[in-house]
């Protein structure tokens, strides 16, 4: 796909086939995340790879439907490597993710669980240096959603300083 279409066509997929994900696919998007930009080039992340179905249903949690995604992707950051931007860096390549898997034609759906860093800590072996940011399941879409309303750029960008168009 070219670039702008990626963009255009990713959605947040809530349903999916039970067709296994190929490893290669896999690696893909951890590698599209791999090569994201960070704050000094500290790369202050780490991903954790969940195949296993009883685990997938755990890290789901309440939003049972990412369980049924064949794969759970768990985006952590390292406040230790990189105590200011960490997160912002996590954000960056967990989205570079998401837009490579676009591309392979799966779906994901980014799910932010700050509010359950502990418990996801504890059920993976994460150490307590690293935080959970984000978690997607992945796979492919058995739904197509349409696009979404977005704001027109002139209610979202000032030029010069805010509030001047």
């Amino acid at each position: 796909m070219e670039f702008n279409e990626v963009i255009e066509k990713r959605r947040s997929i809530r349903k999916y086939k039970d067709t296994p994900v190929p490893r290669e696919y896999i690696l893909k998007v951890l590698e599209a995340a791999r090569l994201a930009p960070s704050a000094a080039n500290r790369q202050p992340w780490h991903f954790v790879v969940v195949q296993d179905a009883e685990m997938r249903g755990k890290l789901a949690g309440r939003q049972s439907w990412a369980a049924k995604a064949p794969v759970m992707i768990v985006g952590l950051a390292d406040a230790d490597a990189s105590p200011g931007w960490c997160h912002n860096d996590l954000g960056i390549a967990f989205e570079h993710l998401v837009l490579a898997a676009t591309d392979l034609g799966l779906g994901t759906c980014w799910m932010g669980q700050t509010r359950r860093d502990a418990e996801i800590k504890e059920l993976l072996c994460i150490p307590e240096t690293l935080g959970v940011v984000a978690l997607t399941p992945l796979g492919v879409p058995d739904e197509s959603p349409g696009p979404k309303a977005r704001k027109p750029l002139y209610q979202i960008v000032s030029w010069e300083e805010y509030g001047k168009n």
